[in-house]
């Protein structure tokens, strides 16, 4: 078997996403390959089954906001495409597609085994096209999955559907993705990548590949399942550490104090780790435990530490409502009559992603108790709004005044409020929850 050439590579990206789009970006951008210095000439196929987002990013839109009309428009080497005939001459096949969960919290691999049966049916027409050829493809796999999937359920759909055998007829790899949606200065080149390999010629070939583009460095793992297991704990870490000052929030509220101001003070410690308490939504940090908890009950273990990260994480709306009922109460602000509003609806700051936003959860508790809501956030579109069940809008109006607003997402557009501004939001008696702490301490605001 022979690796393509690193240097002279037509690389399919399929999945053209939050992941996959920055992916395509920085391989057509180099020039030169960082490790080796070498002159680079490759093409990119950006492959996607989504129509409307391939047309977006042919005219320059990209709706995640990652990238801007010129920043595409100057990659001239990439090719949009929803035709799956466009990716068969391709030598690399880096599959970057969601990987979600279902309603009773278990793995969602359908996008990843049509995306695996799509690049089996290509890699075989591949053969065929170029049959004198003697080099053989290689297939990357970038959505987070549980340990053990790539070989045991991506490669087998890669082989049924090519007739080809895996460390034969192709090699195989995964490089799990560390986007960060929405952070400007922590880019793809920026960030070490994982590496690995169906067996030690493919590690190498993946780890030169995205080393030829990755100023931080690789760092190449003894095993697929090694690179697999990373992934899905760096995000079931994090999701247990908002946890944790989740739960320290609702301790400190029967105390009768202000979970910021603890945190501020502890922080002072060289060694604590600053976390602060949250809404846990999006298609990381919120989906990824549960694809560990599945394979670990598969395997005869059910996870006790992890599962419990998850409960209190999910609690969190209904515990915020409550703290908000309570204090509509001692207030004597009737259901009925409330106008709230919610200061953000993506699942993260400065972000456009609304997928798996907890705010939806806020929504429907307040609409079964009569509540007259609004959404604000400066990310909302019309196709997005509608999700939402609600009104919504992209800036707070100045022309009402508001019994209770809900600051949930600390976009840049909110820090910009001058207490003068909310002032003139508020009504006599009104009630600020402030889960970020960015609302001004002369307003009292009520806080985790």
């Amino acid at each position: 078997m022979i690796l393509p050439n690193l240097d002279e590579l037509i690389i399919a990206i399929v999945g053209i996403g939050y992941v996959g789009l920055p992916l395509a970006m920085e391989f057509s951008s180099k020039e030169k390959c960082l490790r080796t210095k070498s002159k680079i000439s490759r093409k990119i196929i950006a492959y996607d089954v989504n129509e409307t987002r391939i047309n977006d990013l042919k005219n320059g839109l990209d709706r995640t906001n990652e990238f801007s009309k010129e920043e595409i428009e100057k990659n001239k080497n990439i090719h949009f495409t929803s035709n799956i005939e466009d990716i068969f001459n391709a030598d690399v096949f880096i599959i970057t597609v969601p990987t979600p969960i279902n309603k009773l919290n278990k793995p969602d691999l359908a996008f990843i085994k049509k995306a695996s049966s799509e690049v089996g049916f290509a890699i075989k027409k591949r053969k065929v096209i170029k049959k004198e050829e003697k080099e053989v493809p290689v297939i990357i796999y970038e959505s987070t999955v549980f340990p053990g999937a790539t070989e045991e359920i991506c490669v087998p759909l890669i082989e049924l559907n090519s007739g080809l055998k895996l460390n034969k007829d192709f090699f195989c790899g995964y490089s799990p993705e560390r986007i960060n949606p929405g952070d400007k200065n922590r880019k793809i080149s920026s960030i070490i990548k994982i590496t690995s390999g169906s067996n030690n010629e493919a590690a190498e070939f993946i780890d030169n590949l995205y080393a030829s583009i990755i100023k931080a460095g690789t760092f190449s793992t003894k095993s697929i399942k090694i690179a697999e297991a990373a992934k899905v704990i760096e995000n079931t870490q994090r999701d247990l550490n908002i946890a944790l000052v989740n739960e320290f929030s609702m301790i400190f509220k029967l105390l009768n104090l202000d979970t910021l101001e603890v945190l501020k003070a502890a922080r002072t410690k060289w060694n604590f780790l600053d976390f602060k308490p949250g809404l846990v939504g999006g298609h990381c940090i919120g989906v990824d435990p549960y694809y560990l908890t599945y394979k670990s009950e598969e395997m005869g273990y059910s996870p006790e530490i992890v599962l419990a990260g998850r409960k209190i994480n999910n609690f969190m709306p209904t515990w915020i409502t409550d703290l908000i009922f309570n204090e509509m109460i001692k207030r004597n602000i009737p259901n009925e009559k409330c106008e709230m509003i919610i200061l953000g609806g993506t699942f993260k700051e400065n972000c456009p992603d609304f997928r798996n936003s907890k705010i939806h959860e806020l929504i429907e508790i307040f609409q079964n108790q009569n509540i007259n809501l609004t959404i604000i956030d400066p990310y909302l579109t019309s196709d997005v709004a509608v999700q939402f069940n609600c009104k919504t809008d992209q800036k707070i109006p100045t022309n009402k005044t508001f019994d209770v607003i809900i600051c949930t997402v600390c976009h840049n557009e909110f820090l910009d409020i001058e207490e003068s501004e909310w002032r003139s939001l508020l009504n006599k008696n009104h009630i600020i929850f402030d889960l970020k702490g960015f609302v001004p301490s002369s307003l009292n605001p009520l806080r985790p």
